[in-house]
């Protein structure tokens, strides 16, 4: 029998959507690691104060999501990405401007609105332009141009904090993000189907299907967005001799391996197999970060080396994670609600992401970040119990047949 050729995916468009996330996410992952020391030496402000600071625009993401469901799931998705895009990146101009505080913070929930629609706008046009039999694969490539652009964007960052001012840093991410924009525009996409428009309804924003694993997301998400936030901080706190750019380099080399063999696995139909067995690493991983602080003074040759193998197994985790549930949520919906799916999904993301900046400050100045990292391994622990007993025989349930 003769079998049946693969469906092409790497084709032009394709390759323009990866290199456009790629350089929205240089620029994005490029001034994360600098903001708190920014905030610290422009504003001179306290751990806990940077870390609400710093959540205004997660939470600016999260109100946005649902809406940019909504509407791309209702009109033509391109336009609404591209329109998106270019609000993202005429927001580093304001920061290269600079002023007052209350500036800064505006600036940070207009970038939150832009990055929440276009990051929803990019996962539902590349779903759109793969072959479906390989959407695994095809998503797990697509993540991987975030995890290359965590491993440069925020070295690459720090790098240039003890070399060139500030205002020069969010220049190169202005003219990062304006490249990532012409590229985005050479994207083609194909016509989308005639459907009658439903009426509105909860169902239109937020896939009431998606909220049991949108509530184990949330839960894994929490320490997730204390360690990209807060790693930097954590390595002054513990003196220990390592570059916190390595850290989110190790951490990109280890997602970026699993990201490959998951998204194969996840078009073979292990969807909630690969959630399950990311969660293993990701919780050893916050479990070591947490004891680093207590062993370095007496043992800081064997702290660095637990601290250097941190970020591999956190990347290997949520490498494993990412593609799998990203194709859990697209199982769940329709053609016509898939943007609303993915809405949910980086929702769900956010609103953990937002709570663990917030609650990581709050705790790390009554407390330490190794309290903040012990609460993030018990919170990944109840988020894969919660997972393997209710999302898994839900998604069973609930899965579409269609394509």
């Amino acid at each position: 029998m003769n079998q049946q050729p693969t469906a092409r995916l790497f084709t032009p468009s394709y390759c323009c959507i990866l290199a456009a996330n790629f350089l929205l996410f240089f620029s994005f992952w490029l001034i994360v690691p600098l903001l708190p020391f920014y905030l610290k030496e422009t504003y001179n402000q306290t751990e806990s104060a940077i870390g609400a600071i710093l959540c205004v625009y997660t939470i600016a993401a999260l109100f946005v999501r649902p809406f940019s469901g909504y509407l791309l799931d209702t009109f033509v998705r391109k336009p609404l990405y591209m329109f998106a895009y270019a609000a993202f990146c005429c927001v580093f101009l304001g920061y290269i401007a600079g002023g007052l505080l209350f500036w800064f913070v505006l600036l940070r929930i207009l970038h939150g609105l832009s990055f929440g629609m276009v990051t929803v706008g990019g996962n539902t046009l590349v779903v759109d332009i793969m072959p479906s039999e390989r959407r695994g694969e095809g998503l797990g490539y697509y993540g991987l141009t975030n995890n290359t652009a965590m491993s440069i964007g925020p070295m690459v960052g720090l790098f240039l904090h003890g070399n060139i001012s500030y205002e020069w840093i969010f220049t190169i991410a202005f003219l990062t993000s304006l490249l990532g924009l012409s590229l985005a525009a050479c994207v083609k996409t194909n016509p989308k189907p005639k459907v009658k428009r439903p009426a509105l309804s909860l169902d239109r924003f937020i896939l009431v299907k998606g909220i049991p694993a949108g509530i184990a997301l949330l839960l894994l998400s929490i320490p997730y967005g204390t360690t990209t936030n807060y790693v930097a901080l954590y390595v002054n706190e513990i003196g220990i001799n390592a570059s916190p750019g390595l850290f989110f380099t190790l951490l990109a080399i280890g997602m970026g391996c699993s990201r490959i063999f998951a998204g194969k696995f996840v078009d073979k139909g292990y969807v909630t197999q690969c959630i399950h067995y990311g969660f293993y690493p990701s919780i050893v991983a916050f479990l070591l970060l947490a004891i680093c602080k207590p062993i370095a003074p007496s043992h800081p040759d064997l702290c660095l080396t637990i601290f250097l193998i941190i970020p591999l197994l956190q990347g290997i985790g949520f490498g494993i994670i990412f593609p799998a549930y990203n194709s859990l949520y697209i199982g769940l919906a329709k053609h016509n609600q898939r943007a609303t799916a993915t809405s949910t999904y980086l929702t769900s993301w956010d609103v953990g992401i937002g709570i663990g900046i917030l609650l990581g400050g709050i705790i790390a100045d009554y407390f330490s970040f190794s309290a903040v990292y012990l609460c993030g391994g018990i919170l990944c622990i109840i988020s894969m119990l919660y997972f393997n007993r209710i999302v898994t025989p839900h998604y069973q349930k609930n899965k579409q047949t269609n394509k």
